[in-house]
């Protein structure tokens, strides 16, 4: 079975606790359409409570189980809720992957006096103050858990740098100095100075009491809630070192689990096949480059040059290790990285991710279910979005199922017209496929779907282009697709 992930959420989920029971009840349609993986969103309790989608983390240990920040349970729903709908899932043959943000922490409890730099935002390697003291939120004693699971306390000396001074009343990014230094921790791009700081309180990983405090959490919730793999948020703005010690740990008592990482960098494959090294290979990364292409492809319509749709992806190079996307919560209408794929384009998006050999699909919920929702663009004027149901997405999800095995045949060697053919494999010939695209006019290719197929008959599955088309003695066929579209020829039965 081809593996096939989603990302079960998106950015304006709504935030009545009601979420964990709706992946429950959806568990075994995920399943029916071949499915086996979900990544669900962070489960962990936000600086807002109910009222957040869990990236600005306050407590990783309260999974919507204390009344902190307003509210016991999270923007999604209890933690008992949590473990149910992972279970629901794994009992219906699709695993869990649990959103992990270890690169900042926000709504510390108490203040602390705190010895400071102020830093260019523009260049964080470049300090315009002198030394001084300021009074900040970056003591967190969590007592709404009143040290349940961890008496661990954090504290200025965990943190790198912050952006908010509460005696100042003035927001800025601020380098703390500590025991561990005044400068950043090292990182792969050269961004800013250096990326290190983000948002928020940021984490200090050369402090080891915080090292070995991530890795009693990280075997802590692997034995709460029982997943099979993690993301990882903003691994762009981490030391690589701290990740490859803390998937070590999680490797040597579950060594099976996967990781993947969201190092997002489009149009920079560099920077990306660097990060892969630093890391020895050690995690997946999520295909920002090829999700560039795709978006550019959608917007500039049949001027794109679809031969070269696959051009600096990481699909295309570390195949292995390539998560493949068609949008997610931060490239979605009036998010933070908003680059979207245009509707007419998602349906040709998504064959070229569901439908080949090489990379490891990531299918986004709003194109499987649809999404409405108002929020203010850049501008400040409010925006009502609404995100369509990816027209075809059941049908080529149920391709890659049953259709897309075996060997590949490329015919990507024109500029508004692209396919390929699978062949199948040893055990059934007739799960094989030829896709067509194009980005034009109608277009047409002779394709190869071996001669084992000859005097067979295949039709459009997503039912885009009419007509069937007979295989000759040598395995040829003459396939067909209609203006600005996508057809999936298989086996009429």
């Amino acid at each position: 079975m081809n593996g096939t992930m989603i990302q079960f959420f998106h950015w304006y989920t709504p935030n009545d606790g009601s979420f964990w029971k709706h992946t429950a009840d959806n568990a075994e349609y995920l399943s029916k359409l071949g499915i086996n993986a979900a990544w669900l969103p962070p489960a962990t309790k936000g600086k807002d409570g109910a009222n957040t989608n869990g990236y600005d983390v306050y407590d990783i240990f309260d999974l919507g189980e204390f009344d902190q920040k307003g509210s016991v349970r999270t923007k999604y729903g209890t933690k008992e809720e949590y473990i149910n709908a992972i279970q629901t899932l794994q009992k219906n043959g699709v695993q869990v992957y649990a959103d992990i943000v270890l690169n900042h922490k926000a709504g510390g409890d108490e203040i602390e006096r705190v010895k400071v730099m102020r830093v260019d935002p523009e260049d964080r390697t470049k300090f315009i103050s002198e030394p001084f003291d300021i009074d900040s939120f970056t003591k967190f004693t969590f007592p709404g858990r009143n040290k349940k699971y961890s008496e661990f306390i954090w504290d200025h000396t965990c943190f790198s740098g912050i952006d908010y001074a509460v005696d100042l009343k003035e927001s800025a990014i601020f380098s703390i100095i500590n025991e561990w230094g005044n400068d950043w921790e090292e990182v792969i791009s050269d961004e800013k100075g250096n990326y290190d700081y983000l948002m928020f309180n940021d984490i200090e990983f050369r402090n080891p009491a915080v090292r070995d405090e991530l890795k009693y959490w990280g075997k802590w919730y692997l034995e709460q809630v029982g997943f099979n793999g993690v993301r990882l948020d903003a691994v762009k703005h981490m030391s690589p070192k701290f990740y490859n010690e803390w998937i070590d740990f999680m490797r040597s008592i579950k060594p099976d689990l996967f990781v993947v990482g969201e190092y997002w960098a489009p149009g920079e494959l560099p920077l990306i096949l660097t990060y892969i090294e630093a890391t020895n290979s050690r995690m997946s990364l999520f295909d920002a480059a090829l999700h560039n292409n795709l978006h550019l492809a959608s917007t500039q319509g049949k001027e794109f040059n679809l031969h070269t749709i696959f051009d600096n992806s990481l699909v295309a190079t570390r195949p292995e290790l390539a998560v493949t996307v068609v949008d997610n919560h931060d490239t979605q209408p009036l998010q933070s990285l908003e680059a979207p794929v245009e509707a007419w384009f998602k349906p040709l998006a998504y064959a070229l991710i569901l439908l080949r050999e090489a990379g490891y699909p990531c299918v986004f919920y709003a194109d499987l279910f649809g999404a409405h929702y108002k929020d203010k663009d850049k501008e400040g004027n409010e925006q009502e979005i609404f995100l369509d149901k990816v027209d075809g997405i059941e049908k080529l999800l149920m391709a890659r199922n049953l259709y897309a095995y075996g060997t590949q045949n490329d015919y990507i060697d024109h500029p508004s017209c692209i396919g390929w053919t699978r062949l199948g494999d040893d055990e059934n010939q007739e799960n094989c496929c030829a896709v067509l695209l194009s980005n034009g006019d109608e277009g047409f290719k002779n394709m190869n779907v071996g001669e084992k197929q000859r005097g067979k008959i295949f039709i459009d599955l997503l039912e885009k282009y009419p007509g069937e088309v007979v295989i000759n003695e040598e395995g040829w066929g003459e396939f067909h697709v209609s203006p600005g579209s996508v057809s999936v020829w298989i086996l009429k039965k």
